[in-house]
């Protein structure tokens, strides 16, 4: 039998072109930046430099003239579109709204009216603290705020338990089953969690724009960051110190409900955070004044984690180290490239 598999083996390997028996090669993941001076100052934002910055990099991300075609190649009329933004950091440290209206102005330019626009987060009173409610812009702005926006069809397992609190999806469900029996902590633990239906039913391309940040279990608060755990809930399995729920987060972004659906993430950094993020605290952030765009959130987030811990060693804080060994698991599987020797940082310049 041992005699056969080898000679299999052999044969096919002999069948094979030269060029196929080579290891191949992964490609490059283009990250594009682009920077300017004066898009935040004390951290105001400046909206008219922040819509050309946001039109430079979809126009550099998608190889196009002009953004209103960059736009055209993500997204078509047909689609709802979900803008997926972080408001954990409050007023000052969370996805500016100039870089949101900057976005839904080029979707517009492509075809999708405002009305099939939703921008959203986790918490409905941080997105009001970070300014997208009650002002114009003709886009929904939605929170995840209780058990009725989680789609109970749209579970996620991993392999580590949350104990369930009221929000989640089954904690009532669990409350009632246990209701006057002796308290049993291990009936409210739980392996699973359930996907927004904003994000599992309403929407069908996103653009993740996440901030900056570090996270002090996940190491960086970025792209894989903020398209799962405030779009899960039981999420706080994923952030616990001594667990492994970092870990699950690879596998939950490929769900097909969450990853294969954004088309594009831009790196929100004209306020960068080191340190305490997601939640704002401005001892530990500055003005960057840069945002990022990638197709690859695998990249970005293994380049936005090499700057936060360059910056924590200028501060004389303690490393990140192992915070983000996460990301090789993440490019294993596919999801993108976290081999610094493999990414490739693209400044773009902006256009008089």
């Amino acid at each position: 039998m041992l005699k056969k598999l080898l000679c299999a083996f052999v044969i096919g390997s002999l069948a094979r072109p030269a060029s196929a028996q080579k290891e191949e090669t992964p490609p490059f993941s283009i990250i594009y930046s682009t920077r300017h001076p004066e898009a935040v100052f004390d951290l105001e934002e400046n909206p008219p430099v922040i819509a050309r910055m946001v039109e430079q990099l979809v126009m550099a991300a998608t190889g196009r003239p002009d953004a209103a075609s960059g736009w055209r190649t993500l997204v078509s009329p047909q689609d709802r579109v979900g803008i997926k933004v972080s408001a954990a950091g409050g007023r000052y440290f969370s996805t500016h709204p100039a870089v949101v209206n900057a976005i839904v102005a080029g979707l517009e330019s492509a075809g999708i009216p405002r009305s099939r626009v939703i921008v959203w987060d986790r918490d409905p009173e941080k997105l009001a603290e970070a300014q997208f409610v009650g002002r114009p812009g003709n886009y929904q702005v939605r929170g995840v705020a209780g058990p009725k926006d989680y789609d109970r069809k749209a579970p996620v397992l991993a392999p580590v338990l949350g104990r369930l609190i009221w929000g989640d999806a089954l904690f009532d469900e669990k409350q009632r089953k246990t209701l006057g029996a002796a308290p049993d902590a291990s009936s409210l633990l739980s392996s699973t969690s359930y996907i927004a239906t904003v994000l599992s039913r309403e929407v069908t391309k996103v653009i993740n724009v996440p901030v900056l940040s570090d996270e002090a279990q996940c190491g960086v608060a970025g792209a894989f960051y903020n398209m799962t755990v405030p779009n899960l809930d039981n999420w706080r399995r994923f952030t616990q110190p001594g667990l492994s729920g970092p870990e699950s987060l690879p596998e939950v972004y490929a769900d097909e409900n969450i990853g294969p659906k954004v088309v594009l993430h831009i790196m929100d950094g004209l306020v960068a955070q080191y340190a305490h993020g997601p939640r704002g605290n401005g001892n530990y952030a500055f003005a960057h004044n840069t945002l990022y765009a990638s197709k690859d959130p695998v990249a970005l987030d293994t380049h936005a984690f090499r700057l936060i811990e360059s910056w924590r060693v200028e501060a004389k804080l303690p490393r990140m180290e192992g915070r983000a060994d996460w990301l090789r698991t993440a490019a294993e599987i596919g999801l993108g490239q976290s081999d610094p020797a493999r990414i490739r940082l693209q400044p773009v310049a902006l256009s008089k």
